[in-house]
């Protein structure tokens, strides 16, 4: 398959002649998801569920369908009826030809005082896994990683220790749309070699619009 960045959180991925988008937010280009057969939403946050790139998604083709979580699907299904479907952790479903798998059920914690929301996990074919806002770790081998590098609810140390307990073969960054260019190198070099180690898997990253097969 064919994995593209999309900006800051949301990757396109690509199958013969099938195309599966995750988490077209604000911070994604604004026609991200157009031409997907089938988005998929992990939470309600607006750097991962933008409703006028869905929307624009949706008005462009009429066969697109969305797969998310019921906070979010509440908010679309009157405007996409039979359009949206609703999953949770556990789930299993067929979309643009990927089979999916559905883990996890809670943002992770940004602060105490600030009430979670619900976020799940999609894994794709058995091989590529996208956690949304959390450190879900899938319980079964996942050869690439979509790795939320930064955001205000992690820090590096995490970042590094849900490397080591997946064991992916690679992990690419995504939520990177806040570093500024001078950051990214620390990242990197703390991912990679010279860092104090990710049990052996790869650690890479795409501008937006990079692509790299799979």
């Amino acid at each position: 398959m064919q994995l593209t960045k999309k900006g800051h959180a949301c990757i396109r991925l690509e199958k013969e002649g099938r195309t599966l988008v995750i988490d077209p937010g604000g911070f994604s280009e604004p026609d991200a998801a157009v031409g997907a057969e089938a988005v998929l939403v992990t939470h309600e946050h607006p750097d991962h569920f933008a409703e006028d790139r869905l929307r624009a998604a949706l008005e462009a083709d009429p066969e697109t369908r969305i797969w998310t979580l019921d906070s979010v699907a509440r908010q679309l299904t009157a405007t996409f009826p039979g359009r949206v479907h609703t999953v949770g952790h556990g789930d299993t479903f067929t979309a643009a030809g990927f089979e999916v798998e559905v883990h996890g059920e809670l943002h992770a914690v940004i602060h105490p005082d600030i009430p979670r929301v619900t976020n799940v996990g999609y894994l794709l074919d058995g091989s590529v896994f996208h956690p949304g806002d959390a450190l879900t770790v899938p319980g079964r081998p996942v050869d690439t990683l979509m790795l939320p590098v930064h955001a205000p609810w992690n820090k590096v140390a995490e970042i590094i220790d849900y490397v080591r307990e997946v064991r992916p073969r690679q992990a690419i960054d995504i939520h990177d749309g806040l570093l500024s260019e001078q950051a990214r190198p620390i990242y990197d070099r703390m991912l990679g070699p010279g860092g104090p180690g990710v049990a052996g898997a790869e650690h890479g990253r795409l501008e937006p619009g990079g692509s790299l097969r799979l």
